[in-house]
């Protein structure tokens, strides 16, 4: 009977340490799953960054050398637009469709995060009534993703100009509304439109669906508008579209002085977040992965303490 239940016993730590081990190598798979994701998010969100385009970026000091390297990269590449208050900064490409850019860079390069492109029905010297640009809803202030926040009568008031570089040229954008629509809204989706009154039409069809609109900008069918269009996390297939026009004044950034001007808080916070967004994804890694790795030494440490203690004697 003594040996039977020794070798009883011996079964039952045998099933323990099998269940204990088990449990251990799931909870590695998950962390090695869960760190494999968040490197792969980061990645996408890191390759989606203005920054990376921004050496690019024209500007009257440097003549356009380094925008001209990048039509050298991809011919497709047309010109630039920048946002005022947003991290929307980006080089505009416009493919033979409107697919490629989905999933392509402004380098032509494949990429999730994809580029701001014109709708490819429109002209590229902006002679169209009416232009249309997409690009991807995207958390961490990167592509279109900051489009969706002009639905806050704040946020939209206190965003009111843009910069719009093609044919060697910056151009004003001064942003008149916001509109709330459906992905096959085809009444909104319009490009080519030419005589007057369709033009008229038109523009009161996207002054109708807007949740906002700044009253001190007069816009007529003699403006040439532009359409900055992302998915809207509002409503399945809901699309979000901040409405500018474009102008011959080139507006100051009156964002740049509101930074300089910070206080010393918010220059920490934005410190803290500059050095996040520049650190190398492993790094990244490594911090947010920390509790999981105390939580695996916690739990090595439960199981050895589960483990049979040797005997001094026989």
């Amino acid at each position: 009977m003594g040996g039977a239940a020794k070798i009883g016993k011996r079964a039952i730590w045998l099933a323990n340490a099998f269940v204990n081990i088990f449990v251990l190598l799931v909870i590695l798979l998950l962390l090695v799953f869960g760190c494999y994701a968040i490197w792969d998010s980061s990645q996408v969100y890191n390759a989606a960054d203005a920054a990376h385009y921004e050496i690019y970026k024209p500007s009257a000091q440097n003549e356009s050398f380094s925008f001209q390297d990048l039509q050298a990269i991809n011919p497709e590449v047309f010109g630039w637009l920048s946002v005022y208050g947003t991290h929307i900064d980006y080089p505009l490409v416009q493919g033979k469709n409107n697919f490629k850019y989905i999933n392509t860079n402004a380098k032509g390069n494949y990429s999730l995060s994809g580029a701001i492109f014109l709708d490819s029905r429109c002209e590229r010297d902006f002679g169209d009534f009416s232009s249309i640009f997409y690009g991807h809803h995207m958390e961490k202030q990167a592509m279109f993703g900051e489009i969706g926040l002009f639905a806050k009568e704040d946020y939209f008031q206190a965003r009111k100009y843009g910069m719009l570089y093609y044919n060697g040229l910056e151009h004003g954008l001064e942003f008149f509304a916001f509109v709330h629509t459906g992905a096959y809204d085809y009444s909104v989706f319009r490009t080519n439109i030419t005589e007057q009154e369709d033009r008229q039409a038109y523009l009161d069809r996207l002054l109708q669906l807007a949740l906002y609109i700044r009253e001190d900008v007069t816009v007529t069918v003699e403006d040439k508008i532009v359409l900055l269009s992302t998915c809207s996390a509002r409503s399945t297939n809901g699309r979000d579209i901040l409405l500018g026009k474009i102008t011959d004044t080139l507006y100051a950034d009156p964002f740049i002085k509101k930074e300089k001007d910070a206080g010393g808080a918010a220059l920490a916070a934005d410190a803290l977040l500059s050095l996040w967004e520049r650190m190398p994804a492993g790094a990244k890694i490594a911090v947010i992965c920390l509790p999981h790795y105390l939580l695996l030494i916690l739990l090595c440490l439960l199981i050895k303490s589960m483990l049979p203690k040797k005997s001094g004697g026989k």
